[in-house]
């Protein structure tokens, strides 16, 4: 019995395959992809471009920077829970390469995306073509090339039947609670409008469950057993509490057993800030108490988290000579991270189970009392922080306070680099699961706009509050264009402190008196960029983008333009100067090389702070 088939072109089989792709978890059926961001140029708009022309179903949204197209693909599949996606196509040469740092950001936080940047010829009889490098050694390789080490998967579609292999083996990895990131289909542009007659099998109707994996029955016991036994057990929340939806089940078990909690960059949600067992921030972004806490722990339970270096403080975190650590984790890789006991399961399931083993442990009361007096120390260093009173220019804490009073308990702050992300980790008060948003696996500048308009699209129903600085803004706001386009409104928090106010300061405790990150001209003198400071507007930029655009200075002016923002229905800019110079104090070190030997004794002052520092790092084998 013949095959029945349908002849489409490489470009139109891809985007009809895309359409039909769902996901279930729990019982809960999703559509997969939300539609493709794409800029144009010749290696796709013969292809893809009249594919998704010929199917309007499959929604087409017009970017500005492709780097920035995979951004917002990032922020929507990461409100989404990763239950959802976004595909990302460019032309050959720039276009395409200009996501390969969008790439590495997806795959640095375990995050689905599937580019399909264009190529160059695959029946090579026009070489070279416009924007195509040439590799003397071999005619296997283009720029395209790049997206290997920053890919979970990468292939090139030479011939179209290839598709039939490629498509499925992308969706799983996509569609993979461990080994999820960003997809990569190298697509030569000959071979987008090349037809071929595809199997119709190809497009029906494809769920793709998620599953939840259950751990080990012996590996479980043995943790419980672990547990029991401590004295000053912790969690170390990360991203995989909220992606496994696991926050409830979190919270049962803490509140149960009494066992404190720190969160992670992307863990911060797990718990509602004002939960008792709830100490905040871990790691060199910390609050005291999480610190302190981890410092003396001697069972460490780290769940969905990855051990980046701001959460183990440069492997100094932890001082317990007899510290044991257990890693509940679907990445097997993870779970064996910092010589843990590994338990290689789904976040939610783990906890429930876990829990039904602890049922009768819980902490001891000193180590409760000394948990409630971290959280009410905190909090008072908050309401300070918030109520500084600091005048014009106004304190970044007393932003960051505003902000945070203001907005209700679904809406969304989002942030990616500079001095507001250890800001926010320490001082924002969650009261979602999704309510802080921080791409910090990459720390990438210019993620802000283009992720906010992301998480916007992937819950329209929540207020969106993105804060930037003037450096992340001059890397990358031109998605705001995009978000007036398409009628996803967002508050933009523009904070200018007339330079690289984050890495200032680290230059500073390096020794090197903040040079190069001031936004100032040549000194003719000095030789040095500690002149005048330059005369850029960017408030009016924001408005030649469409926005609108409210100018503050104090703080009472800035919670007025809050409101105002509140009542608009296109994207506003809130624009506002911070002292650069007053700052969030900060609990801990982070280990950044600083210069062996020096003339500067700033320098070498720094540099034998490091040599004591680095004493306390620990290799937990």
């Amino acid at each position: 019995m013949a095959t029945k088939t349908k002849r489409l072109t490489v470009a139109q089989a891809t985007i009809e395959y895309l359409q039909n792709q769902f996901v279930e978890r729990d019982g809960i059926e999703y559509p997969f992809f939300g539609g493709c961001f794409g800029i144009f140029g010749h290696g796709n708009v013969g292809g893809i471009g009249q594919a998704l022309l010929q199917y309007p179903s499959f929604q087409y949204y017009q970017c500005r920077n492709e780097q920035a197209m995979v951004h917002t693909a990032i922020a929507y599949a990461k409100v989404k829970n990763r239950l959802g996606a976004f595909a990302c196509t460019t032309s050959i040469g720039p276009g395409a390469t200009n996501m390969v740092t969008g790439a590495a950001t997806a795959t640095i936080n375990r995050i689905p995306v599937l580019l399909l940047p264009g190529d160059i010829f695959a029946k090579r009889s026009v070489d070279p073509v416009l924007q195509q490098l040439e590799y003397q050694y071999s005619n296997d390789i283009s720029v395209n090339d790049c997206f290997k080490p920053v890919s979970k998967y990468w292939d090139r579609i030479n011939r179209p039947e290839q598709l039939i292999a490629a498509l499925p083996k992308a969706m799983r990895i996509l569609t993979s609670p461990s080994e999820t990131g960003a997809v990569t289909l190298a697509l030569p542009q000959d071979v987008q409008a090349e037809s071929y007659d595809f199997p119709i099998t190809m497009f029906q109707k494809k769920v793709w469950q998620i599953q939840r994996v259950r751990p080990d029955k012996s590996a479980l016991q043995k943790a419980a057993d672990l547990i029991s036994s401590s004295k000053r057990p912790v969690i170390i929340a990360g991203g995989g509490v909220i992606y496994s939806d696991a926050c409830n089940e979190l919270k049962k078990l803490v509140n149960r057993t009494g066992i404190p909690v720190v969160e992670t960059y992307a863990g911060k949600g797990s718990l509602r800030f004002d939960e008792l067992q709830n100490l905040g921030a871990a790691g060199v972004t910390g609050t005291p108490g999480a610190i302190s806490t981890c410092q003396h722990a001697d069972v460490v339970i780290g769940i969905g988290t990855r051990y980046s270096d701001f959460t183990s403080i440069s492997q100094s975190a932890f001082q317990n000579p007899d510290v044991r650590f257990i890693n509940i984790n679907v990445s097997e890789f993870d779970s064996f991270k910092q010589g843990a006991l590994p338990i290689i399961g789904d976040a939610k399931e783990t906890i429930q189970e876990l829990d039904q083993l602890l049922s009768s442990f819980t902490v001891h009361n000193q180590y409760g009392s000394d948990i409630s007096r971290h959280n009410q120390e905190w909090n008072e260093t908050v309401d300070k922080i918030y109520s500084l009173q600091h005048g014009v220019p106004v304190s970044q804490g007393e932003v960051v306070g505003a902000v945070n009073n203001f907005s209700s308990s679904k809406d969304i702050v989002l942030c990616a680099a500079g001095s507001l992300p250890g800001d926010l980790h320490k001082l924002w008060r969650t009261q979602d699961s999704k309510g802080f948003h921080m791409e910090y696996g990459y720390s990438c500048m210019g993620y802000e706009i283009a992720g906010g308009l992301g998480a916007k699209m992937a819950d329209p129903s929540r207020e969106v509050y993105v804060m930037v600085g003037d450096g992340s803004y001059l890397m990358m706001a031109q998605e705001i264009a995009t978000s007036i386009q398409e009628g996803y409104k967002i508050t933009i928090i523009l904070i200018n402190n007339n330079g690289f106010a984050s890495i200032g300061g680290l230059s500073r405790s390096l020794g090197s008196n903040g040079f190069g990150t001031h936004y100032k001209f040549r000194n003719n003198t000095t030789g040095h960029l500690d002149g005048n400071y330059l005369p850029v507007d960017l408030a009016a930029n924001a408005e030649s983008l469409g926005a609108i655009v409210l100018r503050t200075q104090s703080i009472d002016e800035f919670k007025h333009a809050l409101a105002e923002a509140k009542q608009t229905n296109i994207t506003t800019v809130i624009y506002i100067e911070t002292d650069r110079d007053q700052r969030v104090d900060g609990y801990s070190w982070w280990e950044v090389p600083v210069a062996e030997v020096s003339t500067i004794k700033t320098v070498q002052e720094s540099f034998e702070r490091l040599i004591n520092n680095k004493k306390r790092q620990r290799y937990h084998l």
